[in-house]
C-alpha cells in the first residue's frame, strides 16, 4: 500500500472504533512506516521526536484497538510495534531471545503455500478454524552471539 491508502485505511479503521485519525496518530503511522521493523516505544519517540512518550503509549494502544497496528512481545522488557500486515505485507520475524530484537523477513511464495498448507492441515485436525499465521522463530541474533 502507498502512504496515501494506509492513511485512508487508517482513517477508515479508527472511524469504525469511533475515534479520529489526529495528527499524532499520523505521525505515529509514518514512524511506524519509515521504521526497518518493528519498533521500540524508544524508536519511535526517537524518530519523531515532536511526539511526547505519553502521546505514544497512548496512541499505540488506540491503534492496536482498530486493527491498525500489532503488538510484537519479546524476551525483554520492550514490547515491539508494526504496522498490521493488512496494511503492509504479509512476513515473519526473527526474534532474538538475548537482546528482544526483531527482524522481518519473507517467504518465497512456494514456501509460504507449503507451509499455510501445512497449517491448514494441523488446524483442521485439532478441528481449529485458522484465520491466518504468524511465524516467529526465536534465537540469538548475529550481535549476541
Amino acid at each position: 500500500m502507498t502512504d496515501n491508502e494506509v492513511d485512508d485505511e487508517a482513517a477508515a479503521l479508527l472511524r469504525q472504533a469511533d475515534q479520529r485519525y489526529t495528527s499524532s496518530r499520523r505521525r505515529l503511522v509514518a514512524a511506524l512506516q519509515a521504521g526497518n521493523g518493528p519498533l521500540t516505544i524508544t524508536q519511535i519517540v526517537a524518530a519523531d521526536d515532536t511526539l511526547p512518550q505519553s502521546t505514544v503509549y497512548r496512541n499505540l494502544s488506540i491503534l492496536e484497538e482498530a486493527d491498525i497496528v500489532t503488538r510484537i512481545v519479546t524476551s525483554d522488557d520492550f514490547a515491539r510495534y508494526e504496522l498490521a500486515e493488512h496494511l503492509t505485507e504479509h512476513h515473519h520475524h526473527l526474534i532474538c531471545s538475548n537482546c528482544g530484537d526483531v527482524t522481518d523477513f519473507s517467504l518465497d511464495t512456494r514456501t509460504e503455500t507449503n507451509l499455510e498448507r501445512a497449517l491448514q492441515r494441523a488446524a483442521s485436525k485439532a478441528r481449529f478454524t485458522a484465520e491466518s499465521h504468524r511465524l516467529d522463530l526465536l534465537g540469538t541474533c548475529a550481535g549476541c552471539q
